[in-house]
């Protein structure tokens, strides 16, 4: 499909923070072809293979990690981007960097830093992102970070839309490259916000029914699931339940993506330009009054039923226990870090406090627990429900 004239054009990015030697071009990739390659051989993607999705080191093979999550996100992505002329290769980017900022243990991880980081300014993943991408994760020679395009950057800041008050992780980095926090992000950055949406609504039901923490006839409480059930039901009436939960996945992201595509396309007539994207002052990428109102219905019930399920709060405070810990002893005795962070660790606060949050916030869930084994002579129980 030729790009539409609202699309990001990598041709005309805001470039980069630090300016390439020369071309800077390494064979026919566009920018932001460049950039989705730049986070894929990242050490800060990688180690998404062992961060949390929902649930805490799942004894299991099947259930998903922030890896697979951010995988299932950029196809849903893709197919988005591509019906509406928009450039993949951003919105694939976009999708397979917003949750580089996690710590381990997921949101767990990220409570126990936000309280230890109470003095310092506190902690967010979404800043942590950016922080990721711009600071830490430094392979090359020439600069600290990934350095990536403008229009990389301003996405992932802008993940959940304008930011009026950035948190200091934000405001120090938007300083530095200023990322126009004020406007809505590209079409693309707003696909991207919006794949997550999708993926994780109806992924991570996949993954609470599979543990046992959600029953079938409950989430047929909801009608509109249900309506989708009976459908399955009619048109597969031979098949085994696993398989006819499969479909019902698939049949629920598929309407969530048909009205999504709808919806947009009216929301466009009379965006002629990014600009005139960034510019109308609201969502353009959106879902229609009444498949919004059944997503917040559905994310109620996940609250409700999977992410405040007693089991799974049991579990994150023993997280939260871990990460805080960890944090304490690391404050305490900073040679228990790794000696390239312990030697880098700044004398005065809050960059002191930060910078260990920075080293714990990099790890995976099984590097986490191995240096609360190292540290304090035993393996933390109960980390693992299902």
């Amino acid at each position: 499909m030729p790009r539409a004239p609202y699309a990001a054009d990598p041709a005309a990015s805001r470039g980069r923070e630090f300016a390439p030697a020369g071309d800077g071009a390494r064979g026919p990739r566009t920018a932001f072809q460049r950039d989705r390659d730049r986070i894929i051989h990242s050490i800060a993607f990688r180690r998404l293979a062992g961060k949390t999705q929902v649930f805490i080191a799942p004894d299991g093979d099947h259930y998903r990690v922030r890896l697979t999550h951010s995988l299932e996100v950029a196809q849903i992505g893709r197919v988005v981007a591509r019906a509406l002329g928009l450039d993949e290769d951003l919105t694939e980017a976009l999708c397979l960097a917003h949750d580089l900022g996690h710590p381990p243990f997921g949101h767990s991880g990220e409570d126990a830093l936000e309280a230890a980081l109470e003095r310092s300014g506190g902690f967010d993943h979404n800043g942590q992102t950016l922080r990721t991408v711009m600071r830490l994760d430094s392979p090359y020679c020439e600069h600290p970070g990934l350095n990536l395009s403008w229009e990389v950057l301003e996405g992932l800041a802008k993940h959940n839309g304008p930011v009026a008050q950035p948190a200091w992780a934000l405001a120090e980095l938007d300083a530095a490259f200023p990322m126009d926090l004020a406007r809505w992000p590209s079409l693309e950055a707003q696909v991207a916000a919006i794949a997550d949406d999708i993926a994780y609504d109806n992924h991570d039901i996949d993954d609470g029914l599979r543990a046992g923490f959600l029953k079938l006839d409950d989430l047929l409480e909801l009608d509109f699931i249900a309506e989708l059930w009976a459908d399955v039901q009619r048109r597969f009436p031979d098949a085994s339940e696993d398989r006819q939960l499969r479909e019902l996945t698939r049949t629920q992201i598929g309407a969530m993506v048909n009205d999504l595509l709808e919806t947009t396309r009216a929301n466009l007539a009379g965006i002629e330009t990014i600009e005139g994207v960034r510019a109308a002052g609201r969502p353009l990428a959106t879902f229609s009054p009444t498949m919004a109102a059944r997503e917040r219905r559905l994310k109620a019930f996940m609250y409700e039923r999977l992410y405040h399920h007693a089991e799974q709060l049991k579990t994150a405070n023993l997280a939260k226990d871990v990460i805080g810990r960890l944090y304490a002893a690391f404050d305490q005795d900073p040679a228990l870090m790794s000696a390239g962070w312990a030697d880098r660790l700044p004398a005065a606060e809050p960059d002191r406090g930060r910078h260990i949050a920075d080293y714990i916030a990099g790890m995976t869930d099984g590097f986490a627990i191995a240096q609360y084994a190292r540290i304090f002579g035993r393996v933390p129980e109960g980390l693992s429900n299902v």
